[in-house]
C-alpha cells in the first residue's frame, strides 16, 4: 500500500523506523530485530540506508522481508550521495523487483569526514526525486526539518528548498527529530503559508540512554527543551530509569501531536523492540 493512503485517513497512524545490517554477518541478528517490530503490526515500518550506498543491499533484503513475510507495509530509504545515476538506476530496479513501492528520498549526510571525498550526480534531493519519479509508480517521500536544514543559511531559505522538493514530486515528508514539539507547530503554520500541502509524518526519537544525546544534537541540531535536559541530569547515570523516562517523554509527545491534529507519528526504533512495544502499549487506546 502507498503511505499516502495510510497517512491520510483520519485514523492516528504509528509507524517505526528500523535500520539494516552494516555487514552481512549481522544480517541475522537485525533481521530477527526487525521482525519481532514488525510482530507489533504498525501503520508502516520504513528501512534506512547507509551513507554511500554501503548497506542499499541489505535495505531491500531486510524491507522486503518485512514486506512478504511479516505482512507489514514498507518504505526504503534511498540515498543520493556519493552516487552515480547508474548505481540509483540499479537500485530503483532492485526496489522495483522487490515489491517495494514506497521511496523516502535523501541526499546524505555530508560530514566532516567524507566531505573532501564526496562526488555528486545529484546535488540535491529534489533531483533525486525528479529522477525517481521517471523510473517507476513509486509513493516518494523526503526529510523536512522543523528547525532548520544544518547546511542552510536561514529557515526562509530552508522553506523554499523544501518547495522545491515537493514540486519536484514529493508526496509527503517526514520530519528530523525534534523534542519540543511547539517547533513543528510553528514550522507546519510557515511551510503551509509556503504552499507546502502534502502530508507531514512527524519523527519522534525516544532517547533511552544518556549518550544519544549528543549524537542526537550533533545529526540533527535538535533544541533540547529544560524540562529534557533535567529528565536526562536526573535518570542519564541509571540505565533502567534513563530508558523508562525515555520512552515517557516520548509518550507525551506523541500523545500531544494526536490531540494537536497530527495523525502520523514515525518512531525511530533503533532496532529496539522494547521502544517501540512500549511506546505502542502507552497508546493503545488511543490509535485502536
Amino acid at each position: 500500500m502507498k503511505i499516502t493512503e495510510i497517512i491520510t485517513s483520519n485514523k492516528p497512524s504509528l509507524s517505526f523506523e528500523v535500520f539494516p545490517p552494516k555487514t552481512s554477518d549481522a544480517f541475522d541478528t537485525v533481521k530477527e530485530a526487525t521482525e519481532k517490530i514488525a510482530m507489533l503490526k504498525p501503520s508502516f515500518m520504513s528501512v534506512t540506508y547507509g551513507a554511500g550506498g554501503g548497506t542499499s543491499e541489505y535495505t531491500v533484503s531486510v524491507a522486503k522481508n518485512i514486506k512478504d513475510n511479516c505482512g507489514v507495509d514498507t518504505i526504503a530509504h534511498l540515498t543520493c550521495i556519493n552516487s552515480s545515476k547508474d548505481d540509483i538506476h540499479l537500485r530503483l530496479e532492485a526496489l522495483k523487483n522487490a515489491g517495494i513501492e514506497n521511496i523516502l528520498a535523501l541526499r546524505g549526510d555530508i560530514t566532516p569526514e567524507n566531505k573532501d571525498k564526496i562526488k555528486f550526480d545529484y546535488r540535491y534531493a529534489s533531483e533525486l526525486v525528479t529522477d525517481i519519479k521517471k523510473h517507476g509508480d513509486f509513493c516518494i517521500g523526503g526529510a523536512c526539518y522543523p528547525e532548520i536544514h544544518p547546511e542552510s543559511v536561514n529557515q526562509r531559505e530552508d522553506i523554499l528548498n523544501l518547495k522545491r522538493k515537493v514540486d519536484a514530486g514529493c508526496e509527503f515528508l517526514t520530519t528530523q527529530m525534534f523534542f519540543d514539539n511547539n517547533l513543528l507547530y510553528n514550522f507546519l503554520y510557515k511551510i503551509r503559508e509556503a504552499g507546502i500541502t502534502v502530508p507531514i509524518i512527524a519523527g519522534i526519537m525516544p532517547i533511552t540512554n544518556a549518550n544519544q544525546i549528543e549524537r542526537a544534537i550533533k545529526l540533527s541540531g535538535s533544541y533540547i527543551p529544560q524540562r529534557f535536559k533535567s529528565l536526562v541530569d536526573r535518570y542519564g547515570s541509571n540505565p533502567q530509569a534513563m530508558s523508562q523516562a525515555g520512552i515517557a517523554y516520548a509518550t507525551d509527545q506523541i500523545i500531544d501531536l494526536y490531540a494537536n491534529g497530527i495523525n502520523a507519528v514515525h518512531v525511530y526504533s533503533m532496532n529496539k523492540e522494547y521502544v517501540a512495544r512500549n511506546i505502542q502499549k502507552n497508546i493503545s487506546e488511543i490509535i485502536k
